[in-house]
């Protein structure tokens, strides 16, 4: 088991919002130890399926093929299919007898309300966790989020959440969404394995890479996160919306292979509980590595040297609104850590725009034509500005690519 700790600053803050409020900041101790826990746990299904072919002797190339071939036709159409590509099929496609389709539809429905500002403020927050090595690390050998990369990686992310929120695409067989969702398991299976054998890798304080607890971290930055960061942006989310997304998050969960029967939370309390047990339990020991991903980020949404007129100013209007995001979502003597655009000028963006979403959203309420109309558009707007990033290339979601260094 990885040791965690909760730092006395963290103690002192429960204390006081416990004798204020009877609140108590912390997990319960049993969800504690499932999270130190998650610390070394992984993926046995997917893994075994990456080991005997990504990994093993039918290679990258040919097991992507086997991949798209068994998504294409079903694999039960593929008469030699190893064993280990039907037993991930077979888990893959078995809807857990918890979900409540109207609720994952309600929670999607969020996820298109929220649009271009979910991904911002979830990847503001992702940035604030670079201070821990065990996340840090597998970005950095991958490349994902380093350097040139980092945007396209961004974009490659965007993909995944702009299909698994389209209206019933989840849970239609078949659908593009589902796609993608068992693509990023699989890379995510192959980067873990790959890390995990790096000389880089500290398994014996970090666990697993891209393990369950991460994995759970991951899906509360798409939930609790947002649901109550966006508040400050004019997103009026209510306790049922976010009870829908939270459970929206825990089938996106079960699809790309993170266990969400144990430690997931039930509630929004719970869920920030978990957020609060992994920010008191920081190492902070990402070294020079946190620096690379953080500072790395916000500056490749700067306009090239070819880009003139609009599209330069366009390009500008995103860089600095990324900056803002990240001034008003990541945690302060955090972001002082590193060297990062000053962000008052998107700050000051989104500030002024949130007594119109405000307004559209206390609209939307009252108008079921507005809400969907309000879904509508912004998801359009997210989908064209990933397009026009995007261009011509194709997301592919290698779980072939080699690590950097």
């Amino acid at each position: 088991m990885v040791e965690l700790t909760v730092s006395p600053a963290h103690r002192r803050m429960r204390r006081t919002v416990h004798r204020l409020t009877r609140f108590d900041l912390l997990p319960t101790p049993e969800v504690q130890r499932a999270f130190a826990d998650g610390q070394t746990a992984g993926d046995p299904v997917a893994e075994r399926f990456v080991a005997e072919t990504y990994h093993g002797d039918l290679g990258p190339e040919r097991s992507r093929e086997l991949l798209d071939h068994a998504l294409r036709v079903g694999v039960g159409n593929i008469p030699d299919a190893p064993e280990s590509l039907r037993e991930l099929f077979a888990e893959f496609d078995t809807v857990p007898d918890w979900v409540d389709p109207e609720l994952v539809e309600q929670g999607a429905a969020v996820w298109r309300r929220w649009g271009y500002s979910l991904g911002a403020v979830g990847n503001a927050g992702t940035m604030d966790t670079y201070t821990e090595g065990s996340l840090a690390v597998p970005l950095s050998l991958s490349g994902g989020y380093a350097g040139a990369s980092a945007l396209h990686r961004y974009l490659e992310t965007t993909r995944w959440w702009l299909e698994v929120c389209r209206p019933g695409a989840v849970l239609t067989p078949g659908s593009r969404a589902r796609e993608v969702s068992l693509k990023v398991r699989v890379m995510h299976v192959s980067v873990r394995a790959r890390v995990a054998d790096h000389p880089e890798w500290d398994a014996q304080a970090h666990g697993l890479p891209i393990s369950q607890s991460e994995m759970m971290l991951t899906l509360l930055g798409g939930s609790v996160g947002p649901a109550l960061g966006l508040f400050a942006l004019g997103f009026l989310t209510s306790p049922a919306e976010m009870r829908a997304v939270l459970h929206f998050n825990r089938y996106l969960g079960h699809l790309v292979g993170c266990r969400v029967d144990g430690m997931y939370p039930e509630t929004v309390a719970d869920g920030l509980r978990l957020l609060y047990y992994f920010d008191a339990t920081r190492r902070h020991d990402s070294g020079p590595l946190g620096p690379e991903l953080v500072e790395g980020f916000v500056p490749s949404f700067a306009p090239g040297p070819q880009l003139r007129g609009l599209s330069r100013l366009r390009t500008l209007y995103h860089l600095q609104l990324q900056a803002g995001y990240t001034r008003l979502f990541m945690l302060p003597w955090n972001r002082r850590r590193y060297d990062l655009p000053s962000g008052l000028p998107g700050t000051a963006l989104l500030l002024l725009r949130a007594p119109l979403i405000a307004a559209v959203e206390l609209a939307r309420r009252a108008s079921p034509a507005v809400d969907h109309w309000w879904q509508r558009s912004s998801y359009r707007r997210w989908a064209r500005w990933h397009a026009w990033h995007v261009g011509r290339r194709e997301e592919r979601f290698d779980a072939g690519q080699r690590l950097r260094r």
